[in-house]
């Protein structure tokens, strides 16, 4: 069975006219229980973490100071929300959310969180919506229970992957391929071990072309034995903060390409959703729906 991470906290309350579309945490488990994709057994409830966990890819003081408010203006600026308990508490339990996916993915072969893909977090800092690296803090739970070895973290939201570029920088146990906007944020990008950077309103036909040609070679390179799929759908030519110029079923072929990939090859993978910012509400969950309903339909 499809097991996906879910909690109310992951639908945070913003400030009235905020741009991050917290209410597609909602909506999107709402949609795919009503089509019947999925149902209530399909989800599970992550909980608060042991900071271990956290703290094997996160520094002592940033953690402290996430916790206990005390992040300066500027840093708590750049994340993007308004600093308190409630939010960090919901970074920490999204990070178990995929913790726990990434076990149940070992024993299915896929499994998701409804959040996550939270790919902007360094070490030391966060940014852009993300204040703790949930991919990057599975990546390290699977290697320290000697789950996996080789991992590779596919990152297809449209804004590069800088702070898992930057946690991983010197690790061969983890490769981290980016495909992004070029002209886009971060307008100063981190180096991942493999970056391509497409130009703006790049076509499906461009991307999946370039996808297809690179995503199994790396497989046959790496020989990675668990993969993590940032799989954001800002890539879409609607998105406010995309640039691309992908339709919706372009972003389905990229997700299903990604997903058979995966099981041809018999490797695990573990999906967060990342971001998506169309300007309607209906278009964002779509994209993401097709993900969960792709995943249901290859695997089961």
């Amino acid at each position: 069975m499809l097991k996906i991470a879910l909690h109310p906290i992951y639908k945070h309350p913003l400030p009235e006219g905020h741009r991050f579309p917290m209410l597609k945490y909602e909506l999107l488990p709402q949609q795919l229980l009503y089509e019947g994709s999925c149902s209530k057994n399909n989800f599970f409830e992550p909980e608060i973490p042991s900071d271990k966990h956290i703290l094997r890819v996160h520094t002592q003081d940033y953690f402290q100071d996430l916790k206990q408010l005390t992040l300066d203006k500027r840093a708590a600026r750049k994340i993007g929300f308004p600093l308190s308990n409630i939010l960090v508490e919901r970074e920490v339990i999204i990070a178990d959310g995929t913790i726990k996916a990434s076990e149940f993915a070992l024993q299915h072969g896929i499994a998701m969180n409804i959040a996550g893909g939270t790919h902007h977090a360094y070490t030391n800092r966060g940014e852009a919506f993300c204040l703790l690296n949930d991919q990057a803090i599975g990546a390290r739970y699977l290697q320290q229970k000697k789950l996996a070895d080789k991992i590779l973290i596919v990152d297809l939201d449209v804004h590069q992957g800088n702070g898992t570029a930057e946690i991983f920088k010197n690790d061969n146990s983890v490769f981290t391929f980016s495909m992004h906007g070029k002209n886009n944020y971060p307008f100063k990008k981190e180096i991942s071990d493999l970056d391509i950077a497409l130009e703006n309103d790049a076509n499906d036909v461009t991307y999946l072309n370039l996808l297809c040609k690179i995503l199994p070679k790396l497989i046959k390179q790496e020989q990675p034995d668990f993969i993590y799929y940032q799989c954001g759908v800002d890539v879409i030519a609607t998105d406010k903060l995309g640039k691309l110029g992908m339709t919706i079923d372009g972003c389905k072929q990229r997700d299903q390409f990604v997903l058979e990939t995966c099981k041809t090859n018999k490797i695990s993978v573990m999906c967060s959703m990342g971001g998506g910012y169309s300007p309607d509400i209906k278009t964002i969950v779509n994209a993401h729906a097709n993900t969960f309903r792709l995943a249901q339909d290859l695997y089961y």
